[in-house]
């Protein structure tokens, strides 16, 4: 295999009110401000990422790097084969060597911008906010097409709480004809914070359509389809997205969540419990579930 061929971008390793809703019983009101709740926790997240963990894993194994560097050991002066073993150390978890990989690719060749997005990525993922803004920067000055860079700075801005500038980001990607889903995942998020519910639904689906054995998007369009009172649909996506992958809280809250809302008390707790097996410090799951012993 050459290293073209070989060549993957570490950007996805880390690998995220309808009017009717104020003419609801006064007993509901709990119920939709956990709606909200769910909201905020799935607005962590990048977007889809679980169709590609297994390959990722592959990708980071002391096997593949060790091939790498043999690679490597035959053509040090080649830039991509540092890209290409940094984003391996990336999807591994050492990203020290990671970085020390992106720099040498930089330094061999220094308008690589899929380098600089790479070493931004790993940048984030160690909390260096400012060298991770300053590398999407770098990407973009050098690629202003380069619809990976949007997509990680959008990341940036919008867990900064800037949701403007993460908009126009990941608009930008979308105009480029990105088939990125978290493009559209995370547009579609924040469409969702900003109460567009029908526009938020469009861009999961299409993030469903481009990744549809991610569980996310489906969560993410439910919380949707509860906001505009659709519980039917919303509890079919939320179903999927357990089926798609059982061990994330956030799918059996939202599912709980919509047996609360049908008055099945029983259910809801269940799922409520469920979520909290999975994952004890999860709010929307402990308050749900207090909500429903309660009543």
């Amino acid at each position: 295999m050459t290293l073209a061929a070989m060549t993957a971008d570490v950007s996805g390793f880390n690998v995220h009110e309808a009017s009717r809703r104020h003419q609801r019983k006064p007993r509901l009101a709990a119920m939709l401000l956990l709606g909200s709740a769910l909201l905020i926790a799935g607005c962590t997240t990048d977007g889809p990422d679980s169709v590609t963990n297994k390959v990722e894993r592959e990708q980071g194994s002391q096997e593949n790097i060790a091939s790498l560097s043999s690679v490597i050991a035959s053509n040090p002066s080649d830039p991509e084969g540092y890209n290409v073993r940094g984003s391996a150390y990336g999807r591994a978890g050492e990203y020290r060597r990671a970085i020390a990989d992106f720099d040498q690719a930089i330094q061999l060749n220094p308008r690589f911008y899929q380098a600089y997005a790479n070493r931004a990525l790993v940048h984030r993922n160690m909390g260096n906010t400012q060298a991770a803004l300053a590398d999407y920067n770098m990407a973009l000055q050098l690629n202003a097409n380069y619809d990976v860079a949007y997509i990680g700075r959008g990341n940036l801005y919008r867990q900064a709480g800037q949701l403007d500038s993460a908009f126009n980001d990941f608009n930008k990607a979308i105009q480029l004809d990105t088939t990125d889903p978290r493009a559209y995942h995370n547009r579609g998020l924040i469409y969702q914070a900003r109460n567009q519910h029908g526009q938020a639904i469009e861009d999961f689906s299409t993030a469903i359509s481009l990744s549809p054995s991610s569980p996310e998007p489906y969560n993410g369009r439910g919380i949707s389809y509860v906001a505009q009172g659709d519980d039917d649909n919303a509890f079919s996506d939320f179903n999927t997205a357990i089926n798609l992958n059982g061990k994330v809280a956030e799918s059996w809250a939202n599912q709980a969540l919509v047996y609360e809302r049908k008055g099945d008390k029983a259910k809801a707790s269940k799922s409520y419990s469920h979520a909290l097996q999975l994952d004890p410090k999860y709010e929307p799951a402990r308050a749900g579930l207090a909500r429903v012993k309660a009543s």
